[in-house]
């Protein structure tokens, strides 16, 4: 779902809902082609084939627009604290949803939005407030709804620290898509979120080989 900022409709013609969609991958495109200081509001009407006007309706700055173009690429990966199954059953959701995040590891255009979001923290501040404020935070808050559902239900220890838990699988994931090799495939990916969910007691471990 998407979170944008809506913005006060203006007079004329009506809103064209399908413009939204549009807009956010032009704005995606844009930011991966050109990074964060070529990604004009200009630039990124003319790619979507709409009016500038038409952009600022929806979005009251290029930070809000940019920060929300990088959720909606986000958007296609399922999360955990999206399903409707019980917590205690959190590992089996993780096998589940394993071989999409596997290739979303893998992904060009998100490792490229990564590295573009990450690298605008000097120059473009507004650009990281905009995405933690409104994207960020929400998420984080509902995974730790999650792993204290889980806790509560044994999967976890109980003195686990669940925000220390949560920062140390962000960096892991966040080195993996910023420093892993320059063509990883799904199959290493898989590997890695294996092992890193299995460190972090939220998967079974291994079991040995005879």
């Amino acid at each position: 779902m998407s979170s944008k900022r809506e913005q006060p409709p203006g007079p004329g013609r009506p809103r064209d809902p399908g413009a939204d969609a549009s807009i956010l991958q032009a704005a995606m495109e844009v930011l991966v082609e050109h990074g964060v200081a070529g990604a004009s509001i200009e630039r990124i009407a003319k790619r979507a084939n709409v009016a500038k006007v038409t952009v600022y309706r929806r979005w009251s700055s290029k930070e809000n627009l940019l920060a929300d173009a990088i959720e909606a690429a986000r958007e296609a990966i399922p999360a955990a604290d999206e399903t409707e199954t019980p917590a205690e059953d959190l590992p089996g959701i993780i096998d589940r949803l394993l071989p999409q995040w596997s290739a979303a590891l893998v992904e060009p255009q998100l490792r490229m939005l990564t590295a573009r979001l990450l690298g605008a923290g000097p120059d473009h501040p507004k650009l990281l407030a905009a995405y933690r404020e409104h994207h960020l935070a929400p998420r984080r808050e509902r995974a730790l709804a999650t792993l204290r559902r889980a806790r509560d239900a044994g999967v976890l220890s109980p003195d686990a620290d669940l925000d220390m838990l949560i920062d140390m699988l962000n960096g892991a994931i966040m080195q993996y898509l910023l420093l892993a090799d320059e063509n990883p495939d799904p199959a290493a990916a898989r590997d890695y979120l294996e092992r890193l969910f299995r460190q972090a007691g939220l998967r079974e471990p291994a079991a040995d080989t005879p």
